[in-house]
């Protein structure tokens, strides 16, 4: 919403709706006028202070900076893509991005909650998130995903792209070039645009981000290698030290999602990034592919120095993981139920992927070896065609453009098999969408 505000009041101005000099309500005003909370309203105006639009008078309130408008700004020309709609009842949902929560629901997932749920609130949270969770979550990421993380080189997040933007917020400047993943995360980039980055659309192939196709003057670059969204590849280590040493090199740093790199079915899963430089990479994680996206808990990992300042940018967004979560993850992860959980979710996706990929023979796959989703190859006229004749037979899918930043490079469909749906129904959608695309 900070970034919504930001982008409208910066039009406003940029075309003289806002003129001038002219005084601006102030934070509690306009957000009591908007209906959001005063925390939106403050980031916004931050921002806008920081790129020179707004000015404050002593004990006079915020303005309009002399001069901003003199020219009108033109609008940037965005490539929308419409908000992905709910599955109605009955629809077979193969989209991409969800989990499997059918076996969640278990002893010792309500044990934790009702304890967490019982414990007393605290009078004022760490920006650094529960020091009893953050152990926790060191021990784990070690045992899975070969990450050696100091616990003051953690911080808690409600997520992948909460720890995204609270590492743009603490270490981009409005105008620094980010490199994004294309086709990539959309979300990911809609963090980044909102903090100011002039995103830079970087291109893949079968085994990821293309190194050699870097710029230099990249301040940050984004990217997903244990299992690239939404192509599927995963970095090999010869571009995994490539990138690395691109990084030292022209003084960037890279935000590395690894939000579903627990599961791999050839082998077992490659370690992160991450441990192969801290010193250069931020490592993101979530709970919301290996639990549910409702916990809302994540975790940024970085150099000591790096999440100190990310903390201190944090508590002054006034930004916060609620407590009851981070609690009751805290003793999924000390009672050992979250890695049975794991275990037991790597078998499942395992026989789901195979009813996904048996239900789609003959057809040209990617992206299968690991990862919650897998994409079929076929030209774009066909898979627009798929996507409109499935959805007349109960059945939504989603085509590899919606993932696209600007012309659409690669074509195909994106098939998710982490979704509700049961074995037999991604069996009977899989076999609607080979009929279609055959």
């Amino acid at each position: 919403m900070s970034a919504q505000l930001v982008a409208q009041l910066r039009s406003a101005m940029g075309e003289g709706r806002l003129a001038a000099g002219e005084r601006l309500p102030s934070s509690r005003a306009l957000a009591g006028l908007l209906g959001v909370s005063r925390t939106v309203v403050t980031e916004a105006y931050e921002q806008l202070y920081a790129e020179g639009w707004l000015e404050g008078r002593h004990g006079s309130g915020t303005y309009v900076t002399e001069g901003v408008a003199a020219s009108p700004m033109p609008r940037p020309r965005l490539t929308m893509k419409p908000a992905r709609r709910a599955a109605a009842p009955g629809e077979i949902d193969l989209r991409p991005g969800l989990a499997w929560v059918g076996a969640l629901d278990t002893p010792a997932w309500r044990r934790a909650w009702r304890l967490a749920a019982g414990m007393p609130p605290q009078q004022r949270q760490d920006p650094h998130g529960s020091l009893g969770l953050r152990q926790a979550l060191v021990d784990y990421i070690r045992r899975s995903r070969g990450v050696a993380c100091p616990v003051d080189g953690l911080l808690v997040t409600r997520g992948a792209t909460n720890g995204l933007d609270l590492l743009a917020a603490t270490v981009l400047r409005p105008g620094d070039r980010v490199g994004v993943e294309e086709p990539g995360y959309g979300r990911a980039r809609a963090v980044l645009r909102g903090r100011g980055a002039e995103l830079v659309p970087c291109p893949v192939d079968e085994h990821g981000l293309v190194v050699d196709a870097l710029p230099d003057d990249l301040r940050l670059v984004y990217t997903t290698p244990s299992h690239q969204f939404p192509m599927g590849g995963v970095l090999p280590v010869p571009r995994r030290q490539a990138l690395l040493a691109w990084a030292r090199r022209n003084g960037a740093l890279i935000a590395e999602d690894d939000y579903d790199g627990e599961f791999r079915y050839d082998v077992a899963p490659l370690p992160a990034l991450y441990g192969l430089d801290p010193d250069v990479v931020v490592y993101l994680g979530t709970t919301a592919k290996i639990l549910t996206a409702d916990m809302g808990v994540g975790w940024l990992g970085g150099r000591p120095d790096l999440v100190a300042e990310v903390a201190l940018r944090r508590e002054e967004l006034n930004d916060r993981t609620a407590v009851v979560p981070q609690d009751a993850l805290r003793l999924l992860l000390e009672r050992g139920d979250l890695d049975r959980y794991v275990r037991r979710m790597r078998g499942e996706y395992a026989r789901r992927r195979e009813v996904v990929v048996q239900a789609l023979d003959g057809l040209p796959l990617r992206g299968d070896t690991a990862g919650l989703h897998l994409v079929v190859d076929v030209p774009e006229a066909v898979a627009a065609r798929v996507v409109d004749e499935a959805a007349r037979r109960g059945v939504v899918v989603e085509t590899l453009d919606r993932h696209h930043m600007g012309p659409v490079g690669a074509s195909g469909l994106v098939i998710g098999y982490g979704s509700a749906a049961t074995p037999a129904e991604l069996r009977k959608g899989c076999e609607i969408v080979r009929k279609l695309a055959g």
